[in-house]
């Protein structure tokens, strides 16, 4: 009876301890339930295609090649708690790569099993480097001492990506633990709306510095994040985003027909001027190829083709399907031969295969089943890439996964 008391007594102990462990275990810590583990295989819309010539596990696994190697390249421990992406050789880091950070950590969950650390790391450290105009939004650089740099104030796109990720990780791990992702979601929404949006024109700028003279009406197609986009409507109820939306669409549309009707190709900048949307002329804000298909635009085939995948809307349809065809019969079905820089009447200028811009010519080719060869030599190209560098290895790591299968929305 005694020996059979101490064994009852024991395992109530080691009951009790359990249960102790749970209720004290914060829930926004590494075990926090993954709701949404990698690899996901979402189902895009009716009539697009993936990768046929390799199996869905080798899709995957590549993947996970790849973001283990991104990790190991470009996600850096920056104090207790926090973590950052190193942006470049000086240690340096912008907000656009934080958000790609943040949205790689999220989406690479469950097989990632760091995942909600390093994103948690991720968000103080965004926390800890406000814009001085809205402190939702993130200062867009800082040095290798993490220390603001070139101004204290915001670049949209890094905003845009921040905001999206929370949509993500209030799904994939649920917003009522250390962090509450939802509403950290809102307020970079409210933020991006208030600064970053022009209500008059419904607009995207370029961050919330830009509120005067040209760049107040300018905007950036690399900047057309249309599935973020529906997902802020979504999020916050905002009747407003809708015309952010529509008028991203209308953008596109007349970028197209007016300046690009042969290539679909869309500049890195875009001015508004005698009531016209139109490429920005040399160094508007970086460099002589302002107006041309350059080193901002080379992410737009990955950024509109993602939201016709998720949602089936066709508005820019004909303007991917008008770039698919040109960059196909361009380099003759060779990816290899793509190069880094296009007029948008398809001269080249680049001279570098750069993955910047094949890997995104991959997703924008999964539209039609009239691209299924092209689509292949794409993701093969890509999959077999040695690494490049931050900037290049980003954009081909979120096109593999959306090639894949493996994007998936709030």
């Amino acid at each position: 009876m005694m020996k059979r008391t101490g064994k009852l007594r024991f395992n109530w102990r080691t009951l009790m301890m359990m249960c102790l462990a749970i209720v004290i275990l914060p829930a926004g810590s590494a075990f926090a339930a993954v709701n949404k583990p990698f690899p996901q295989h979402t189902t895009y819309t009716s009539g697009s295609i993936q990768p046929n010539n390799v199996t869905q596990t080798s899709m995957d696994n590549t993947v996970k090649t790849k973001w283990d190697a991104w990790k190991a390249a470009y996600l850096k421990p920056a104090g207790s708690g926090k973590y950052y992406v190193k942006y470049n050789s000086a240690g340096e880091t912008v907000s656009e790569a934080h958000g790609y950070g943040m949205l790689f950590t999220v989406l690479m969950a469950g097989y990632d099993s760091s995942a909600q650390t390093y994103y948690d790391g991720l968000y103080n450290y965004y926390k800890a480097h406000p814009s001085a105009n809205n402190p939702y939004l993130m200062s867009w650089k800082q040095n290798s001492s993490f220390q603001n740099i070139d101004g204290q104030d915001s670049a949209t796109d890094g905003d845009m990506d921040i905001a999206f990720s929370l949509l993500l990780a209030d799904k994939q791990w649920g917003s009522s633990g250390t962090i509450n992702y939802l509403q950290a979601a809102k307020n970079v929404i409210n933020a991006i709306m208030d600064k970053e949006i022009n209500q008059t024109q419904w607009t995207i700028r370029l961050g919330d510095w830009a509120n005067s003279g040209a760049y107040n009406t300018a905007t950036r197609p690399s900047d057309f994040m249309l599935n973020h986009l529906k997902a802020f409507q979504s999020a916050t109820g905002d009747a407003r985003w809708k015309n952010v939306t529509d008028k991203t669409y209308t953008i596109i549309n007349s970028l197209y027909s007016g300046y690009s009707a042969s290539t679909g190709l869309l500049p890195d900048f875009v001015i508004y001027s005698g009531g016209v949307y139109k490429p920005a002329a040399a160094n508007f804000l970086e460099d002589a190829n302002d107006g041309n298909y350059n080193y901002n635009s080379c992410r737009t085939p990955w950024r509109i083709a993602t939201d016709y995948l998720i949602t089936g809307d066709n508005r820019a349809l004909s303007q991917l399907n008008q770039m698919n065809s040109w960059i196909q019969t361009k380099v003759g079905g060779a990816p290899g031969s793509i190069k880094d820089g296009y007029k948008l009447n398809g001269t080249v200028f680049g001279s570098y295969n750069s993955g910047a811009f094949y890997a995104p010519f991959g997703v924008s080719a999964m539209t039609s089943p009239s691209y299924q060869s092209w689509l292949n030599s794409v993701w093969s190209h890509t999959a077999s890439s040695s690494a490049e560098g931050y900037y290049e290895d980003s954009i081909k790591l979120f096109s593999l996964i959306v090639m894949s299968g493996n994007w998936w929305t709030y």
